[in-house]
């Protein structure tokens, strides 16, 4: 459970190190990288910024070379704009919850597309198409007498 003083520094965190990444890093690397959230342990030293690259498989790798190699560039950044005794280490993490909402908003946008274009519905559908609904009584059946022949 994180305490108040844990919330209120990641919170901080996320917010420099945002801004650090608009408009101070200059690494040509470094893509369209977004800071999701920063966490903090309990003892202050470490801190886990989770970040979304938008791009493909290798832009989302150099994005993530650009952060390693600015750590200690961020962490100077932040030692002079947080009133901490001790500045925490940067670990980046990369969060795929972006792309995954984007899938699923994706699929959903095309299922819509899909039934404004065909707007019968499902039911109506499938008897056109000839599909034939299956007893499931006779399917229950059919199966007890497999399973008694197997038995045997």
């Amino acid at each position: 459970m994180s305490t108040r003083r844990q919330i209120q520094v990641a919170e901080e965190i996320h917010q420099i190190i945002s801004v650090l990444l608009q408009r101070e890093v200059k690494d040509p690397r470094l893509g369209f990288v977004t800071v999701i959230k920063a966490e903090v342990t309990s003892d202050l030293k470490y801190s886990t910024v989770f970040v979304s690259v938008l791009g493909s498989a290798e832009e989302q790798k150099a994005s993530m070379d650009a952060l390693t190699s600015s750590r200690g560039f961020l962490r100077r950044e932040l030692a002079s704009r947080l009133s901490m005794r001790y500045v925490p280490e940067l670990r980046f993490k990369l969060d795929h919850g972006v792309e995954y909402s984007d899938r699923i908003n994706r699929l959903l946008n095309e299922l819509k597309e899909a039934e404004e274009n065909n707007p019968v519905g499902l039911s109506e559908a499938s008897e056109e198409q000839g599909e034939v609904e299956v007893d499931t009584a006779t399917l229950a059946d059919d199966t007890d007498v497999n399973k008694d022949k197997a038995s045997s």
